[in-house]
């Protein structure tokens, strides 16, 4: 009997510990933040944003890690298969969703629940300033003669779509560079490494500010509020969106399976970090547009922009391995 008594007494302490928080307890502990890209680029630069926003907001503590890799396939497989408790996140992005388009990853949108849009970013095509080409037209002009090597973070994703688009408005071929970041592109381009890169605002910027590289065109239909002296590909004649309008965007997703009361939690804390005063002023300074959308109503966004992608992503690279000999 008193044995018994014991192991009740026992067990009675160690329920506390034993019994995961829930619902409007969540979260009693740190929360894994995963970034499948490089650290410095624009997604781990957001991140770190939202880290330090969270903590002041609600004293919630976000570790950031950097699992690159894949195009951002190694990370969201490690965020997909995480326990569904709310203690790991990821940053999802377009990138992802065109692996997925041209099923060169396992990953499907089904075993992640999206939270909350951080971002949507434009593109834009960057040159080294010693570049000889002082504008778009010229630099295709250029590119039609020789071959030029353009950079991009990642491989089958937005940005070498746009590098192939590039070259499919001079008329030619290039040279693909991938790389595992942004922040490794920018470092190469403004060293002189390779001629061109495609890649966001956000981590061109400071090179930019520099004097170390040039911006020459956006891939867009409209100029952007940063850069406005920089033209639209469209605006000069060349359609980058012949199959349908792209968008560029990172978001925040949880593995499948997620309670809602964890869920709504969540939406709640990234929500409020993402649109405060804060984080705008930071998206402002950096070029990235702030367009928030959480829920089912970001599930219902990233669904159409993987329609988009399974048509769009599919052609481009087709065409391009048709040109090759």
């Amino acid at each position: 009997m008193r044995q018994r008594h014991f192991a009740a007494l026992a067990l009675a302490a160690l329920l506390p510990f034993a019994a995961p928080a829930s619902g409007k307890d969540f979260p009693q502990r740190d929360i894994q933040f995963i970034i499948p890209w490089n650290a410095g680029g624009s997604n781990d630069i957001a991140a770190r944003q939202l880290q330090n926003i969270m903590q002041k907001q609600a004293g919630v503590s976000l570790i950031v890690e950097n699992l690159p890799g894949a195009t951002g396939s190694i990370g969201m497989t490690r965020v997909a298969r995480s326990a569904p408790d709310g203690y790991t996140v990821g940053m999802g992005t377009s990138s992802t969703l065109a692996q997925i388009a041209q099923k060169l990853t396992d990953l499907q949108n089904s075993q992640f629940t999206p939270i909350a849009r951080v971002s949507v970013d434009p593109l834009i095509l960057v040159v080294h300033q010693q570049n000889p080409a002082r504008n778009l037209q010229e630099f295709l002009a250029n590119m039609k003669q020789k071959p030029v090597s353009i950079g991009t973070p990642g491989t089958n994703n937005l940005n070498h779509i746009f590098a192939e688009m590039t070259a499919q408005a001079a008329g030619t071929s290039y040279i693909h560079v991938p790389y595992t970041g942004g922040a490794k592109v920018i470092t190469d381009l403004a060293g002189n490494q390779i001629q061109a890169a495609v890649l966001k605002p956000s981590e061109s910027k400071g090179q930019i500010d520099a004097g170390n590289v040039r911006p020459l065109g956006v891939f867009a239909n409209e100029r952007l509020e940063i850069m406005p002296d920089i033209p639209t590909f469209k605006e000069l004649g060349h359609d980058v969106f012949p199959y349908g309008p792209l968008v560029q965007m990172a978001y925040v997703v949880a593995p499948a399976g997620l309670p809602q009361m964890e869920r709504d939690r969540l939406i709640t804390l990234f929500s409020n970090a993402i649109e405060s005063p804060e984080f705008k002023d930071f998206a402002d300074k950096n070029g990235v547009v702030i367009s928030p959308l959480k829920g089912d109503e970001l599930t219902k966004e990233i669904d159409g922009v993987q329609n988009t992608l399974n048509s769009v992503a599919t052609r481009i690279f087709e065409k391009a391995e048709g040109k090759k000999p």
